[in-house]
């Protein structure tokens, strides 16, 4: 909604009416400013937008998803890094449905600018073998499902790989 460097600003202001309500002795409206001024600072961290996005991918609403990320119009400047990754690692698995190149070129963009958790790393490293596994690149697409294995410490993505690897075999 706002420029990542706008909710900082916001918040910066609220911090400082909540501090000079704290001078005149309205503690209660001090602290309600500064549990408001928590909402902009994490809004820098989680863009709105992304976080909507993904509530809507859990539902399997590849529209939904596609409606809030086409808001955010300039993501170099409208986001931190991450959060670009992020956005384009929600990109990767929106076209992935359609177009295998364009999702190919989302997922390394993702995985170049970094991701956050190991498991949407996995993920994305997993999609690539796919990907790479369908374009016949049987090397490339065996050292990306090494690497998601590694990185599935929680082994959720275990199944996946397995069924990938035997399908390599078969290549």
């Amino acid at each position: 909604m706002f420029n990542k460097n706008i909710k900082l600003v916001i918040a910066g202001l609220i911090i400082a009416y909540a501090v000079y309500q704290f001078i005149e002795g309205n503690i209660g409206n001090g602290i309600s400013l500064v549990l408001l001024s928590l909402i902009f600072i994490f809004l820098y961290f989680r863009n709105e937008m992304i976080l909507l996005a993904f509530l809507r991918m859990r539902k399997q609403d590849f529209e939904g998803t596609g409606k809030w990320l086409s808001k955010i119009k300039n993501p170099q400047s409208a986001l931190t890094v991450k959060q670009q990754g992020y956005y384009n690692y929600l990109k990767g698995i929106m076209s992935s449905q359609t177009n295998l190149t364009e999702a190919e070129k989302y997922f390394k963009k993702a995985i170049k600018l970094g991701l956050s958790m190991d498991y949407d790393l996995a993920m994305a490293k997993l999609s690539l073998a796919g990907i790479a596994m369908q374009k016949r690149r049987k090397r490339e697409a065996t050292m990306l499902l090494n690497e998601a294995k590694k990185l599935d410490k929680q082994k959720m993505l275990k199944d996946q790989i397995k069924m990938m690897q035997q399908q390599m075999k078969k290549i």
